[in-house]
């Protein structure tokens, strides 16, 4: 059954697209980091749709939302009636973009990394897919400047990143992360930096670790119940961060992948630093 849906979904987008040539762009964005980077080129008008990630700037949430992007599936896309569909590279599965592809749909892959020019090749051929060129590379420098102005001398803070989402458990951040970097970028150390990636978190390893602040994005702090429920997090009490009620939080798309909201968030994050240093 589900096969026959897909059939009848790329039969009918063969027609829809024969005709649609001549309209207006219909584009579907996946991937938090690439839409703000379309709303940041006032190219917002085009969007029909959006992965459960895109969540910034918050207007976009109106749109429809296409689920998750490591879970994709043509049938919902295709129901949105897309000419373009601009995917992160790390949006599943590739299989998907193969039957969009097959019905005339444009796919853009886009890079995905942890560095500024990962960013600025992102907005760059951003820029170019939508005819923004001009403005995908004030944009560019703008977000170059806003990393630059960012104090990055050492700072002897340890700074433990906890990822909460709803329904599953709480890990940490290590080495090989988007936390990890942006740790490191603004001169302070990752207190689970001996982990790789995420892991589960620990009473004995939170304690090992000793983290004098805590970082977490805005939805893991909603998932949770409050800010007050971090301190009942495994370990944290025992911590100086947790002692001194250390915590800052930020936007969710900034620590988990390099976006234009990253300089700002690493900004702040390099103030809470910074106190807890005083």
């Amino acid at each position: 059954m589900k096969l026959m849906n897909l059939l009848r979904y790329l039969t009918a987008s063969i027609m829809f697209f024969s005709v649609q040539s001549f309209a207006g762009e219909r584009i579907v964005s996946i991937g938090g980091d690439v839409t703000e980077i379309i709303y940041a080129l006032n190219a917002e008008q085009s969007l029909v749709g959006r992965d459960s990630t895109s969540l910034i700037p918050t207007q976009v949430q109106k749109l429809p939302d296409i689920g998750y992007m490591r879970q994709l599936n043509a049938e919902g896309i295709l129901s949105l009636k897309p000419t373009k569909v601009m995917a992160s590279e790390v949006a599943q599965p590739a299989v998907v973009f193969e039957q969009l592809k097959s019905v005339g749909i444009q796919v853009d892959i886009l890079p995905f990394g942890y560095t500024a020019e990962s960013v600025i090749e992102k907005i760059k051929r951003i820029g170019k897919s939508l005819n923004k060129s001009a403005q995908a590379e004030i944009l560019s420098k703008t977000f170059v400047q806003q990393l630059e102005a960012i104090d990055r001398s050492d700072l002897d803070v340890r700074i433990l990143f906890v990822l909460n989402r709803a329904g599953a458990n709480q890990m940490v951040a290590g080495s090989g992360t988007m936390a990890d970097t942006e740790i490191k970028l603004i001169g302070a150390k990752n207190a689970m930096e001996n982990q790789v990636r995420f892991t589960p978190i620990s009473q004995e390893g939170v304690i090992a670790a000793n983290p004098d602040l805590i970082v977490m994005t805005q939805l893991g702090i909603k998932a949770l119940g409050g800010e007050d429920k971090v301190w009942e997090l495994a370990g944290i009490l025992h911590t100086n961060a947790g002692k001194q009620r250390n915590l800052v939080v930020v936007e969710d798309i900034a620590l988990m992948s390099f976006g234009l909201t990253t300089p700002k968030e690493m900004a702040k994050l390099r103030m809470a630093a910074e106190k807890v240093k005083k």
